[in-house]
């Protein structure tokens, strides 16, 4: 008899695959109790039982083990009414069977039809979604593909496999950006053409993204790839994109690291039983995509890791990434790659929602992809109107600039004169419920540094505060910190920028001046 004191549950579930005999499984059920009591080994003989028809589901009651026992099993000992022969009686049954079986299937997959491997599945390659706008490749989506190049080309050195970096987009006529995609570092661009796909909408794009990554289509469109799901999967965090990614990795049942701003893939040792299968054992796992990302403190930073449980897989590991956190590499139009056009059938159902008019922000409001930005907090309160236009101006000085705000601007009941009212809106908020930005130069005024706002620009090169109070929080991760009344020190710093006194690029640099 198999003994499973002697095994780790994985080794366990290779041994009792070659036992056919049910009181022997129900020996070794009961010697697990007796001895380790590990519930996962529990549940892999209870599957086995299952298998050859002698068991049922591990549950946590009282009559956990017990297996319900068939008229066969117990003969004439067993209560009710005798088996009729009755046709009708026979077909109620067959469909009452039918019923069961189906509901049972559909807890089990919780309607996952496309699972087609929880546990042992093959999965290769690291996707990104390319987001668009207008017509053009997002710029994060530039730097998402140029940190998958790197992290798939040391990948390749560390395993000695060459996998590749699957950028995969959808809009109208969008083959073009497809072909951008592989300048920009990838190896395959899959793409869905459709007009109706041209902005963003919830569910088609979340069925598009997981028909992709399923490798469902036709032969003309899958056979590129031999596997059934991506290693990894990364989205930009931005509103479409985060919204995507939770859909699309739910879709995928996996997990999601969500505002990342750092990733590498490193082997990791656990020891969490969950993880494990058994309490006590330290287990290696391969190839983990490691995904950094501010906690709730703002202050310190998580690692995220997407691991399996002993009798499930968790991929594609997925992240969504913030805007800003690398740089894209140089585009090369000369580059080698392979363009291919997903094929599927989407449903009219699906754009029940229409989009009927829209209107497009003004320029300047999207905070990300510059050089230089300049946040004004409460601090312009004294002055609402004159606070804002010394912020402003200080932005004309930089050749690359942009003028960002706090909540608490937002929020606040400050009165404005009308030509600088418009850039105390929402859409121009830094922090966890605005933008996340990470400029080579963050220049931040009247702002005290609440752990909202630190999520939304603390990975920005050098950090550079203006304020009156010494024990402000912001003071404790800025590079700069200059104790003074934003009203006196903005003139001056755009005076000095003017004339040529502030060397802009030592200050960047973190460098003396």
């Amino acid at each position: 008899m198999v003994d499973p004191n002697d095994h780790t549950v994985d080794e366990l579930i290779e041994a009792l695959a070659t036992v056919d005999d049910v009181d022997e499984l129900n020996s070794v059920l009961e010697a697990e109790r007796a001895g380790q009591d590990r519930k996962t080994a529990r549940e892999a003989v209870h599957k086995r039982l299952e298998v050859l028809g002698g068991g049922g589901t591990e549950t946590d009651d009282e009559t956990e083990g017990e297996y319900e026992e068939t008229r066969e099993d117990v003969g004439e000992e067993a209560e009710g009414e005798d088996l009729e022969d009755d046709e009708e009686d026979a077909d109620e049954a067959g469909e009452a069977d039918d019923a069961a079986e189906e509901v049972n299937e559909m807890a089990d997959t919780r309607d996952k039809r496309h699972v087609r491997a929880l546990n042992g599945g093959r999965y290769e390659d690291m996707w990104v979604f390319c987001e668009t706008q207008q017509g053009e490749l997002l710029e994060v989506s530039k730097e998402m593909l140029g940190k998958a190049r790197e992290l798939m080309d040391d990948y390749a050195e560390e395993y000695g496999d060459e996998e590749r970096v699957v950028a995969f987009l959808m809009g109208d006529d969008c083959e073009g950006l497809a072909e951008e995609c592989i300048a920009y570092g990838a190896d395959v661009a899959v793409y869905h053409d459709d007009r109706r796909l041209k902005r963003f909408l919830h569910k088609p794009y979340t069925e598009v993204s997981a028909h992709m990554a399923r490798g469902q289509g036709t032969v003309e469109s899958t056979d590129w790839r031999e596997y059934d799901e991506p290693r990894y999967v990364l989205f930009p965090a931005t509103n479409n994109g985060r919204d995507l990614s939770a859909k699309v990795q739910a879709e995928l049942d996996s997990g999601l690291a969500s505002d990342c701003s750092d990733l590498f893939i490193e082997a990791t040792k656990i020891s969490n039983p969950v993880k494990t299968g058994e309490p006590g054992v330290k287990k290696t796992f391969e190839r983990v995509l490691h995904m950094k990302r501010p906690d709730f403190s703002g202050f310190e930073y998580s690692t995220i890791l997407c691991l399996d449980n002993p009798d499930r897989d968790f991929h594609p590991q997925g992240a969504s990434v913030i805007p800003g956190s690398f740089e894209p590499m140089e585009p090369d139009y000369d580059r080698e790659g392979l363009v291919v056009e997903h094929d599927m059938e989407l449903d009219d159902s699906w754009f029940r929602v229409e989009i009927t008019e829209h209107d497009t922000l003004e320029e300047g409001v999207d905070l990300t992809g510059h050089e230089v930005v300049v946040c004004l907090g409460r601090g312009i309160g004294d002055d609402p109107t004159t606070g804002m236009e010394l912020g402003l101006e200080l932005v004309d000085a930089f050749d690359d600039a942009v003028l960002g705000i706090t909540r608490g601007i937002v929020t606040s009941s400050y009165q404005f004169d009308g030509h600088v009212e418009r850039y105390a809106k929402e859409e121009r908020q830094i922090g966890e419920t605005g933008q996340v930005v990470a400029p080579d130069l963050y220049i931040a005024a009247g702002v005290s540094g609440a752990v909202q706002h630190k999520v939304g620009m603390d990975e920005s090169g050098t950090i550079v505060t203006i304020n009156t109070d010494t024990d402000a929080r912001i003071r404790d991760f800025t590079d700069y910190f200059i104790e003074g009344d934003l009203f006196d020190v903005l003139p001056r710093l755009t005076d000095a920028l003017e004339s040529g006194e502030l060397d802009l690029e030592a200050v960047a640099d973190g460098g003396e001046n």
